[in-house]
């Protein structure tokens, strides 16, 4: 059976999780995100891991988020059982008491962003593209919009949730979604070094103030996952998501026979 990450120990208390699906710009499938929440659980539970670096394998993306090949079959229960997967990896993330360095290595879109804002530091480079690109293959913007929040401000996060556009670095370090901004071969090593910073402070008062931030969100993370669940069921019921997605891949797939 593959592995859709892989986790390695690295010296000084740091664990590196790398969402490994390069040939799909490490698009998130269920199996995957069965692994990385099952990943990130054992990472956590380990006293001797001190700080977590998570990035993406290949040259080209962190994650370019959902796998558009497997939600496009989605139907009936399954979109709902879709959507509280989706929910699942994001509170495994942000149950973590271990601090979570982020190093955005390439394309972040859509859950890979999501990934990227439950972060505790974000490291990227002046090209990266970040972004909510849901709306474009006819998904509600739930999860995003509310990360968004709090991170933005309220019109760059409705600008980014409606259109959909992308951003690049410099916007995003301009936003305080970057929290180091580097030539893209030292993002990885940057984000050690992040990575480094935290694991060398008392992992008590860490646990704890992560533990607060998540009090502080966790009512509006809850209702979060309960619209998401109407929305997206909504929006497949409109019969948008199945049209704009098969479009999306025809044209990826006629773009590769011609390449």
């Amino acid at each position: 059976m593959p592995d859709f990450i892989r986790v390695q120990l690295i010296e000084d208390g740091i664990a590196q999780i790398t969402l490994d699906r390069p040939a799909v710009l490490n698009a998130m499938h269920a199996p995957m995100r069965d692994e990385l929440i099952a990943g990130l659980a054992r990472l956590d539970a380990d006293a001797d891991v001190r700080a977590i670096v998570v990035t993406g394998a290949g040259p080209r993306a962190f994650s370019a988020g959902q796998d558009l090949e497997e939600a496009v079959a989605f139907e009936g229960e399954a979109v709902a059982a879709w959507t509280r997967h989706h929910g699942a990896l994001l509170a495994s993330l942000r149950a973590l008491d271990t601090p979570l360095v982020a190093a955005l290595n390439g394309v972040a879109t859509g859950v890979g962003f999501q990934l990227a804002l439950l972060a505790d530091w974000r490291v990227g480079y002046p090209e990266l593209r970040l972004g909510q690109p849901e709306v474009k293959v006819g998904l509600a913007s739930i999860y995003g919009s509310w990360l968004m929040s709090l991170h933005l401000g309220h019109a760059s996060n409705v600008a980014m949730s409606l259109t959909g556009d992308l951003i690049d670095g410099v916007q995003g370090q301009a936003l305080g979604l970057l929290n180091d901004m580097v030539d893209r071969d030292a993002v990885l090593d940057t984000a050690l070094t992040a990575a480094r910073r935290f694991a060398a402070l008392p992992a008590t008062p860490i646990r704890l103030t992560k533990a607060r931030f998540r009090e502080q969100s966790q009512a509006g993370f809850d209702a979060t996952c309960e619209a998401a669940v109407r929305a997206q069921n909504e929006a497949y019921a409109s019969g948008e998501p199945q049209r704009l997605m098969q479009a999306f891949i025809d044209a990826r797939r006629a773009g590769k026979r011609r390449g």
